[in-house]
């Protein structure tokens, strides 16, 4: 048994009992010193370099029109375009670029990410279906001096951009990418401008499945912090082939993007998502992992074998975004044996916090795995602000060098996300058990208040998705006089089936449901339960 006298660390949990802190039980990963100056785009091209693919491997591959992007073609184009940037449309460090691209596979828009972050042009990327008013509201927080969108998503750009906007399916921007404006090089350029690790790299809008979404800022540091980790415990010895189904606009999506290019391994972009397409992209491709949200895993467990296939050459699934149920993770593994599911979990703020690595962690479907290399967390009581210990459920605090620099201009947003000490604080419920693995119960803003109890949504849905006839399932308070919440379940249903009481817990119990068409999600397929608060509490409600 591992030590547990107060000044030491236990072993096999990570825990110490001196700084009640969880210790990542991974390899240190080196990093480059923070006084250096560097971009995200340089560190991962010097990664490239260390270990370069064959020549003419492909960087970017289109799977709906089949058109490929070699590396050496992927780093000219952005280092053409980078000059372009700067000469012919003016940009400069710390300038903000909107980005509102509709189509995921276009190759031109990794090409315009590294380009940006290789100037220090900040990129705020914006979700295609985003309103108006949320756009507006990005533009107003960001203040972009530019906006790149497609010819599809063009008109929901204000009129103060739109008129300035570079289209990168036009031929204006093949030009741009094909013809170095002002210096030959992109070296030359940045000699007179230094960009830190400290800068921001990034605009994310975290998903705001509870309020409105908060412009976060993502140092270059982040980014770098997070590829050294990919590289120096990367588990297979040759370059992967990886279906990115997690979109680009997405701080998962851009992650893997990002740590693509630095490995040196083929990323295959997919237009829009089917079970179908999806099989033909493994194929075509041979595609060895998928990054992709929970979602994606259920449809491929469930689609007819006709349309799927075995997934030959499939050797695992990279899932985050959104929590993943053991029901789900075990239909797809007794469907595809030989393809391991592998959890990570992050949020736009702090990164990635966790991953499985290796067969032994990904046996363990209810955990997240365990905590990322260089990151420190704590298990808080959200009540008293104690710390806890090891197997005990409290708000996840973590510090690490992928954590954001903060949200633009919310100083009391700042305030109550981080501590006075530099702990930035989850809002997610969580556990560590005695081997170090990472439990997440449930959003803490998102828990139904039963009584004196708290009941986690998550746990429901979880138990309504394992019932056969039910497609999808949401679980939201509904207000009570008499208990102050009740669960209510949002349902899907296949058509013509009848849905049983669920069984659980008698506080915990389904109280109410209501059948809808979908359930609203985010990109990375978190629930949206501020959307269904609004629209399926006042509609009619049956009792289980």
């Amino acid at each position: 048994m591992a030590e547990t006298d107060n000044r030491k660390t236990d072993l096999k949990s990570g825990y110490s009992y001196e700084t009640k802190t969880f210790h990542s039980l991974r390899p240190p990963v080196p990093l480059p010193p923070l006084i250096l100056p560097l971009s995200a785009s340089s560190h991962a091209a010097s990664l490239l370099r260390l270990r370069p693919p064959p020549l003419l491997s492909a960087a970017f591959i289109d799977s709906s029109t089949g058109l490929r992007l070699s590396f050496p073609d992927f780093l000219f184009q952005s280092q053409t375009l980078a000059s372009s940037l700067r000469s012919d449309l003016g940009l400069s460090k710390g300038d903000v670029a909107l980005i509102l691209a509709a189509a995921p596979s276009r190759l031109e828009i990794p090409v315009l990410r590294f380009a940006l972050l290789s100037i220090g042009v900040v990129a705020a990327p914006v979700a295609p279906i985003c309103t108006d008013s949320e756009i507006a509201r990005v533009v107003r927080l960001g203040n972009p001096k530019i906006a790149f969108a497609t010819s599809a998503t063009a008109y929901k750009l204000p009129g103060t951009l739109i008129t300035s906007a570079v289209l990168v399916d036009s031929d204006r921007f093949r030009t741009l990418i094909s013809t170095r404006g002002g210096s030959s090089t992109v070296e030359s350029e940045t000699t007179t401008t230094t960009t830190r690790q400290s800068d921001p790299a990034v605009i994310l809008f975290s998903s705001g499945t509870t309020g409105r979404s908060k412009p976060t800022v993502i140092p270059h540091r982040s980014y770098i912090a997070m590829n050294e980790g990919f590289f120096c415990l990367r588990q297979s010895p040759s370059p992967e082939v990886v279906l990115l189904l997690a979109p680009m606009f997405h701080t998962f999506g851009f992650i893997f993007c990002l740590k693509q290019v630095a490995l040196g391994e083929t990323t295959v972009l997919m237009e829009r998502f089917s079970p179908r397409a999806v099989a033909a992209a493994v194929e075509e491709h041979r595609v060895t992992t998928i990054v992709a949200a929970p979602p994606v895993v259920v449809a491929l467990a469930r689609a007819e074998e006709g349309i799927v296939g075995g997934l030959d050459t499939l050797q695992r699934m990279i899932i985050g975004g959104a929590p993943l149920g053991r029901d789900s993770a075990e239909q797809f593994n007794r469907r595809f044996p030989h393809v391991r599911i592998e959890l990570a979990y992050g949020s736009t703020e702090a990164g990635g916090i966790s991953r499985m690595i290796g067969d032994v962690e990904c046996e363990n479907f209810e955990s997240v795995g365990r905590l990322s290399e260089n990151i420190e967390a704590k298990i808080v009581d959200p009540v008293t602000g104690d710390a806890l210990g090891v197997g005990q459920p409290g708000e996840l605090w973590v510090r690490g060098p992928a954590v954001m620099t903060g949200y633009i201009g919310d100083a009391e947003a700042n305030a109550s996300t981080f501590s006075s000490d530099g702990w930035l604080k989850t809002g997610d419920l969580c556990r560590f058990d005695q081997h170090g693995f990472l439990y997440v119960v449930d959003r803490i803003k998102e828990l139904i208040k039963y009584k004196a109890y708290q009941v986690p949504p998550v746990e429901l849905e979880h138990l309504l998705r394992s019932i056969p006839d039910i497609i999808d399932a949401a679980v939201i308070p509904c207000p009570s006089e008499e208990v102050g919440q009740i669960p209510m379940a949002c349902v899907v249903r296949m058509p013509g089936s009848s849905i049983d009481e669920a069984r659980v817990a008698p506080y915990k119990k389904i109280r109410r449901v209501v059948f809808v068409e979908l359930i609203p999600k985010s990109a990375s397929g978190k629930i949206l339960r501020r959307e269904l608060l609004i629209h399926a509490l006042p509609g009619s409600a049956s009792r289980l």
